[in-house]
């Protein structure tokens, strides 16, 4: 079940809690969150065969999708890009520039799981358009060379939500003071890599979710 908070406030008082005996400076934790920008939000695949891109948006498919298609003889292949607004823009939390980032994680919806499991993923900290991903964003590199994180989707994940920890990422994204918050899953080309994996992206009950621990 997925956690929807309101900029709940955590409070890590332990000097209070303990008799206001210490002295030491409080610190105070707080919880924002903010739904994907499925405006932003889309996949760009890539047929070897033809060499062509294609470029499909969230708003039309209601999902996202990475992996290779081996129901399709070119074995196309499919990188999915989400938009995490993180000035509030959209409705969800702001999480201020100067913040310090405690934790971050995503919950994402996983409709199907086709072809192999695990589906060996990687995470990139990208940037790109807020009209939706292009063509050029399918190979961009990472923000920074140590900007992404390996993750593995399963046959079991389907129909169910995922949590993803992205804390090295948004903490890069507050470092470099993105207003966005973009990322991009590919298949990561280990030995024996395949499969494809839906990502739902279309009404809050089922939109990616980022909720960020910060004080």
């Amino acid at each position: 079940m997925r956690r929807l908070l309101s900029l709940a406030l955590v409070l890590v008082l332990a000097g209070v809690l303990a008799g206001c005996g210490g002295g030491g400076n409080a610190a105070v934790t707080v919880f924002g969150q903010t739904l994907s920008d499925q405006r932003a939000d889309g996949d760009v695949s890539f047929d070897p065969v033809l060499n062509t891109f294609t470029i499909a948006h969230a708003t039309d498919t209601g999902n996202v999708i990475l992996g290779i298609d081996e129901g399709n003889i070119n074995f196309p292949e499919f990188r999915a890009f989400l938009d995490f607004p993180l000035d509030g823009s959209t409705g969800g939390d702001a999480i201020p520039l100067n913040a310090v980032i405690v934790s971050a994680d995503i919950e994402v919806f996983v409709s199907r799981v086709d072809f192999a499991t695990p589906v060996p993923t990687l995470l990139d900290l990208v940037t790109y358009p807020v009209t939706g991903p292009t063509a050029v964003d399918f190979n961009s590199p990472p923000l920074t060379p140590t900007s992404f994180r390996t993750l593995n989707f399963f046959a079991a994940d389907e129909g169910n939500f995922v949590r993803i920890d992205v804390t090295p990422l948004m903490k890069e994204a507050q470092r470099q003071g993105l207003r966005n918050f973009q990322l991009r899953f590919l298949l990561d080309f280990v030995p024996g890599a395949a499969g494809l994996v839906t990502i739902a992206d279309a009404g809050a009950g089922t939109a990616p979710l980022l909720t960020v621990e910060f004080f």
